[in-house]
């Protein structure tokens, strides 16, 4: 299915160098603001008190988090936990003042509003439960770089494993760059989206190469750059598809999600964004870089470039 068909090659790869330094640049940065400023952890990771409170009738959860925040916490987190009436709020560490102490002042002010509701539990989450997930965290993440790197060594070619994984991390820090510099809340759920987006720019990745290889065996006479551009250009029918239903359902959890969901499909956003960028600018010309040629791709083949017996010889656009 395509919705247009771009007849002449668009040459992405004549402004590679412009668009590799951008990436650089970008990289940089945020690496330069997870570096000095660091990230806004959510209670997961810190340690805090975790409670939950259920409601005779759904519960607004606006009126909850409002009611939370006059007790003067700017970071809580405040969702539907089961059903509508059962609510999970977390809250950060306060010194000086005990996990009993919080649940006690939360579910006074919760009582003015409604009294109505009842405390069903209460636990405090310790920092060494939020070392754990910290240590998990990164080594999900580096079983995902490994198994992608050996993914795409195995099924085209090591440069191509290679530069997938630096566009893929280059999306990965990017994404952590912004929650440093705006102090946005990095959450489990903010994790999964990393991760989310770690698959989901691999796959654009993989088309693209793949479409690569094909031209490779298709058109013998073009060079790499003109091989990578007829790719690129190729697929992106197929790319404004993908991408643009995505990000629409990516859009409705942002903004008719709740703040629950905020965070994550904030992410996921800034993910596809910069993985569709990637995938272009990024991996194809670090694999343009490393000296990507036909004869990487294309093995066993004893026919030669103008042979008159191989019909698709000397093939052009």
């Amino acid at each position: 299915m395509e919705f247009f068909r771009i007849r002449k090659d668009i040459p992405f790869m004549r402004h590679a160098l412009v668009f590799n330094a951008i990436s650089f640049i970008t990289f940089a940065l945020a690496v330069f603001f997870l570096l000095t400023r660091g990230l806004h952890l959510s209670v997961e990771f810190t340690g805090g008190t975790v409670m939950e409170v259920a409601y005779s009738q759904p519960a607004d959860l606006a009126q909850v988090r409002e009611a939370v925040a006059r007790l003067g916490y700017a970071d809580v987190q405040v969702q539907s936990f089961g059903t509508a009436r059962d609510v999970l709020i977390r809250l950060p560490v306060q010194k000086g003042v005990g996990s009993a102490q919080q649940s006690e002042q939360v579910l006074g002010a919760l009582k003015a509003s409604d009294p109505s509701v009842q405390l069903r539990r209460t636990e405090f989450v310790g920092p060494q439960v939020g070392e754990e997930l910290v240590r998990g965290g990164l080594m999900a993440l580096a079983v995902v770089v490994v198994g992608i790197v050996i993914y795409l060594a195995f099924r085209f070619e090591w440069k191509f494993g290679v530069a997938a994984i630096i566009a893929n991390l280059h999306d990965v820090v990017i994404i952590l760059g912004f929650f440093a510099f705006f102090q946005w809340e990095f959450s489990l759920s903010v994790l999964a989206a990393v991760l989310a987006v770690l698959g989901y720019s691999v796959n654009e990745s993989v088309v693209i190469f793949d479409r690569i290889r094909e031209a490779f065996r298709r058109y013998r006479k073009m060079s790499t750059p003109e091989v990578i551009d007829h790719a690129i250009t190729s697929t992106m029918s197929r790319t404004i598809i993908t991408h643009g239903s995505t990000e629409a359902m990516v859009l409705s959890m942002f903004f008719f999600g709740g703040p629950s969901l905020h965070y994550f499909s904030l992410a996921l956003t800034i993910g596809i964004l910069f993985g569709i960028y990637s995938s272009v600018f990024v991996a194809a010309a670090i694999a343009m870089w490393l000296g990507v040629k036909r004869e990487d791709l294309v093995s066993g083949e004893k026919k030669k470039e103008g042979d008159p017996n191989d019909p698709n010889a000397g093939a052009v656009v």
